[in-house]
C-alpha cells in the first residue's frame, strides 16, 4: 500500500492518472494483510477498496482474480473518457451491458469478484502454491523465492546450465514438462523477451530463462499440487539429457504465442 501512495504522489504533480493492473488485486491485497505494518486486523475487502481508492481505475483480466473462465473489463473515473471507451466498445466488441461476452460469462464475473475476496479462499490458494515451491525446492530445483500467490517461477537458466540462453533453456523445460506429465507451463525468457541488438542485428538474450507454472484457481486438489511436484522432480533428474530448442517459425510480433520450435540435435 505504501508503495501505491508513494506512486500517486510522484504522479500527482504531472496531473498523471493512475490506472492498476487489478488482475490479482485479492491477492495483493491479502499478501498487504500478511506482510504490511497496520493491515493485519483488516479485512481483505476493506484493504482492496483502499488499493483502488488511490487510482482513477483499472484494467482487469477476469481469469484471474475475477474467478471466471474469460473475460476483462476497463474502469475510470473519467466521466469522458469512459464516454469515448464505452463508444469504442460499441464498434469493436458490443454493447456496455456485456462487451462480447455472454450473459452467463458477465454474470460469473459479478459473482467472482465477491467470492475472491473470501479469505478461507486466499488462504488455501496461496499456501498451496507455497508448498509446491518449498517442496520443488527442497529437493534442489532452483525457484525464484519467495513463491507468490499465483505461480511457482522455476529457474530454467540455472536448472538446465548446459543449454545456452539463445537455444531458450526456458522453453526446453516447458516441452520436457508437457511431454513427461501433460503439464502445461509458460516460458519468460528469450522467447519471449530477447532483443535484437540495434547495431549488428543479433539476438541479445533475456537477463532470466524462468518457467512460470500459474496454479488454475478451484481446480486443483492436494492431490493434483503432489502430481505436479512428483513431475517436476521426474524432469529434474534427468535435466542433464534435455536439450535445446531453435526456432523454425516465429511471427514478426509477440511470437512466443505462435512459434514453432524443434529440438537441437
Amino acid at each position: 500500500m505504501a508503495n501505491i501512495r508513494e506512486v500517486k504522489e510522484i504522479l500527482k504533480p504531472y496531473n498523471i492518472p493512475l490506472y492498476l493492473d487489478a488482475c490479482r488485486f485479492a491477492e495483493n491485497a491479502y499478501f498487504i494483510k500478511l506482510r504490511e505494518a497496520g493491515y493485519a486486523k483488516k479485512s481483505v475487502k476493506t484493504i482492496a477498496q483502499e488499493m483502488f481508492s488511490h487510482a482513477e481505475g483499472c484494467t482487469m483480466s477476469a481469469k484471474k482474480d475475477g474467478l471466471s473462465n474469460i473475460g476483462g473489463f476497463l474502469c475510470t473515473n473519467d466521466d469522458k473518457l469512459a464516454d469515448q471507451e464505452r463508444d469504442l466498445l460499441i464498434l469493436t466488441e458490443g454493447f456496455p451491458t456485456y462487451g462480447g461476452l455472454a450473459a452467463r460469462d458477465s454474470e460469473a464475473i459479478a459473482i467472482g469478484l465477491e467470492e475472491v475476496l473470501h479469505e478461507d479462499y486466499l488462504r488455501y490458494r496461496i499456501e498451496s502454491v507455497k508448498y509446491l515451491g518449498e517442496r520443488i525446492a527442497r529437493e534442489g530445483v532452483p525457484i525464484v523465492q519467495p513463491p507468490v500467490g499465483h505461480a511457482i517461477y522455476i529457474d530454467a537458466r540455472a536448472m538446465l546450465p548446459h543449454i545456452p540462453p539463445l537455444q531458450y533453456p526456458g522453453q526446453a523445460l516447458v516441452a520436457e514438462l508437457y511431454l513427461e506429465a501433460g503439464i502445461r507451463s509458460v516460458e519468460i525468457g528469450s522467447v519471449m523477451f530477447a532483443r535484437k541488438d540495434r547495431k549488428t542485428g543479433e539476438e541479445v538474450p533475456a537477463p532470466m530463462e524462468l518457467v512460470r507454472l500459474a496454479i488454475p484457481r478451484r481446480v486443483y486438489t492436494q492431490s493434483h499440487i503432489d502430481y505436479v511436484v512428483e513431475s517436476v522432480l521426474q524432469v529434474y533428474q534427468h535435466r542433464e539429457t534435455i536439450r535445446g530448442m531453435r526456432i523454425v517459425h516465429e511471427a514478426p510480433f509477440l511470437r512466443h504465442f505462435t512459434a514453432r520450435f524443434e529440438r537441437v540435435q
